[in-house]
């Protein structure tokens, strides 16, 4: 039985029990205190812990009132660290509609009251105003993704670098164990030089960080301040007051944003902020196998904090029997969020690292033998990574495998068919499930490698029969190529081929297993005719949609950017989006096409599109819902009407892996389909002067870092 001390002190007494007089860093987070290594604030107290450092944690601090809970435990040595949370707070609370959710995941017994709005602004003035000589350090996904200028859609206004908002002195943006690690050592070997007697203030903290700056962090200087001063190879953005007179300027940020996100050999990021420069140093590379493999084999006890007694933590119960495998995700989808806070490339733990923690698992109370997940952003990447990484050296693309699979990536599903064979030979466990979603075009891709090809078979294989509980997730999010390009996501043929295989593979291991497909409506260049059609192809798929989406456009996404913006990023070329309360309404409605009650305004829609190929689609003659109303005869589809691709095609038609070729390319309605590479920059055609503020104002050469609830922005959902 855990003791009180086996967790990270949340209180004066749990410091006296320790026999501590002073903390050196205070942990603020808006989440419960679950010591569990999907949970952020337990990661980095335990990490830094192990690096023989004083940590506490005050988790869902109450800020009204007399600010107790912020004075409670002291000064630190250090500083105070804070974090929002596992999920951008604003998601984690409202939908999309800006209404608040049922529950808030990582708060006891899911209240809704135990953070504020932007907890990491809130938290940081109170510090502020009670400490105001105590450095303040940012991290978690909501002040990751806010480091620079970023649309606010909870607020709808374009928003500066958080830390000027804030008041905060640091941020560590992405995956933080190594700037931590750096950060600490940095203040203690040049600053406090290990004396328990030495505080570090503010304006020491600041000086020492001009001279040693640390990789993956942000913070706002003078020009005069910055380290060895604009560089040629800094890429500078546009100011935040340029990006508030010009949308298209914005927009044009993102694409250096997300490219020096994924690349190995980064560049330093600049943009101007009033009379300071918002200055992005560099992230680290990837962990490494031994480095993750350390993250996660620290002493966690695995259980929320006593203090929680009885009490229902939503996010905890998800996760509590699932193992994260891996970080980092190649996929790009251009609406999640992981390519700028994990990035693209695999960060995986060893086999006997995952071993270990499975082996913790099946000792829980609690536990009757099921594994919910092994799993990572994507389930099947695990180890994946480029072949030659000269090349990966060189390349900014953001996805691996959009717009095709990339000839470098050494796509191999053998480890991970390892690992699942290994943790279902534990006698402990009876069956191991994939509830992270999976990416089907990795599963079909026509590799010329005969090796890799047969373990794409036979990984498919074992998921289908061994690791589905009745209803296997995926994400196709759309089914038209049009929108799918925008979404950097493969053309729905694929899960057409995909649902084949699945079916048949559940027919012949005499199996009654579902799929379940997710989607997304409202999505930057989804049109309603866009929905119907899908409406249509989901219809002769047997599909009634019971979960969907309207996009949430959150903070450094492609997607968020050509909403927000009207142009995409990467092109500068205009993009609809649905935006008003109403043009939302009539996308998501065709999810609903089966309900009686949405008949009707469905049906007048298709007729004003003059769409009633997609009527008689959707109503066939005798259909269920006929009855006794009208029914509508097939018609010839309306000039730019698309018949679906794939029907017609009987169960177990699919062609074997390796003999179907590629897929023909979707008519391309937009320059975002063509491959990163190659396309032109026709709106980079002139370099202004240093301090133009202008990404071509410097010379540019080649290229970093829970299985917590999924962000696409917070989406809690599987399957990049």
């Amino acid at each position: 039985m855990p003791q009180l001390t086996d967790w990270l002190p949340t209180t004066r007494k749990e410091m006296d029990l320790r026999g501590w007089d002073v903390a050196d860093i205070i942990l603020f987070s808006g989440d419960a205190y679950v010591d569990h290594p999907s949970f952020g604030a337990a990661v980095i107290g335990r990490l830094l812990e192990a690096e023989g450092l004083r940590i506490c944690i005050v988790p869902q601090p109450d800020w009204h009132g007399d600010f107790r809970d912020f004075k409670k435990l002291g000064r630190p040595r250090l500083f105070f660290g804070i974090s929002a949370g596992a999920m951008d707070s604003m998601v984690n609370k409202y939908t999309a509609n800006r209404r608040l959710r049922s529950e808030d995941a990582y708060s006891p017994d899911g209240r809704h009251d135990m953070r504020p709005d932007f907890p990491t602004i809130v938290y940081t003035k109170i510090l502020k105003e009670v400490f105001p000589d105590v450095p303040v350090v940012l991290g978690s996904i909501e002040a990751s993704l806010r480091r620079v200028t970023h649309y606010d859609y909870w607020n709808e206004s374009l928003r500066p670098c958080i830390l000027k908002e804030s008041g905060a002195d640091l941020i560590v943006y992405g995956m933080g164990e190594m700037p931590m690690i750096e950060l600490c050592h940095t203040l203690e070997d040049k600053l406090l030089h290990h004396l328990d007697h030495r505080f570090a203030t503010t304006e020491e903290f600041r000086s020492v960080l001009l001279k040693y700056p640390v990789r993956q962090t942000v913070a706002m200087l003078d020009e005069a301040e910055i380290p060895h001063g604009i560089c040629p190879d800094d890429i500078i953005l546009h100011s935040h007051e340029d990006c508030l007179a010009n949308r298209k300027h914005y927009a044009e940020n993102f694409r250096h944003i997300e490219e020096e996100s994924n690349k190995l050999h980064p560049q330093r990021l600049l943009q101007m902020t009033g009379d300071k420069y918002v200055v992005v140093n560099p992230p680290f590379p990837p962990m490494t196998t031994e480095q993750i493999d350390h993250s996660f084999d620290l002493p966690y006890t695995r259980l929320p904090h006593p203090k929680y007694k009885n009490k229902r933590i939503p996010a905890y119960e998800m996760i509590k029997f699932s193992v994260n495998m891996h970080r980092g995700c190649f996929g790009g989808c251009a609406f999640c969020t992981i390519s700028a806070h994990q990035g693209k490339f695999i960060m995986s733990r060893s086999k006997e690292s995952i071993l270990r923690e499975v082996k913790q698992v099946v000792k829980m109370e609690g536990f009757k033998g099921y594994l919910s997940d092994l799993g990572g952003p994507s389930a099947n990447m695990y180890m994946m990574h480029g072949k030659d990484l000269t090349i990966c050296g060189r390349c900014k693309r953001p996805s691996c495998i959009s717009p095709a699979v990339c000839p470098n990536l050494q796509a191999d599903h053998q480890p991970l068919l390892e690992v699942y064979k290994a943790v279902d030979a534990l006698p402990e466990v009876k069956k191991s499930f994939i509830g992270s979603g999976v990416r089907y075009d990795l599963l079909l891709h026509p590799y010329k490698d005969e090796r890799l090809r047969k373990a794409a078979m036979e990984y498919t294989r074992e998921l289908i029969v061994n690791h589905v509980s009745g209803r296997l997730k995926v994400a196709p999010e759309h089914t038209s190529d049009h929108v799918l390009h925008y979404m950097r996501k493969p053309s729905f043929q694929l899960f057409h081929e995909f649902k084949r295989i699945f079916d048949r593979i559940n027919r012949e291991a005499g199996l009654n297993q579902q799929i379940i497909p997710y989607f997304i409506s409202s999505h930057p260049g989804c049109t309603e005719e866009d929905m119907a059609e899908l409406a249509a192809e989901t219809r002769e798929l047997d599909f009634k949609l019971e979960q969907v989406q309207d996009f949430t456009p959150t903070p450094m996404t492609v997607s968020t950017e050509a909403w927000y913006s009207g142009f995409h990023p990467y092109t500068l070329e205009p993009v609809f989006s649905a935006k008003t309360p109403e043009e939302k309404l009539r996308q998501r409605m065709f999810f609903f096409w089966y309900k009686p009650e949405e008949r009707s305004n469905i049906i007048r829609e298709l007729r004003r599109m003059g769409r009633q190929d997609l009527i008689s689609r959707l109503y066939p003659e005798g259909d269920s819902f006929a009855g006794s109303k009208p029914s509508y005869k097939a018609e010839r589809p309306a000039q730019g009407g698309r018949r679906p691709q794939g029907r017609g095609q009987r169960q177990g038609d699919e062609k074997p892996w390796g003999e179907r070729g590629r897929q023909a390319a979707p008519k391309r309605h937009h320059a975002s389909s063509v491959p990163y590479d190659q396309q032109s920059r026709k709106a980079e055609g002139h370099s202004p002067r240093k301090g133009s503020g202008h990404p071509q104002d410097a010379r540019r050469k080649g290229q970093q870092p829970s299985s917590a609830p999924r962000q696409h922005g917070g989406s809690r959902r599987p399957g990049k």
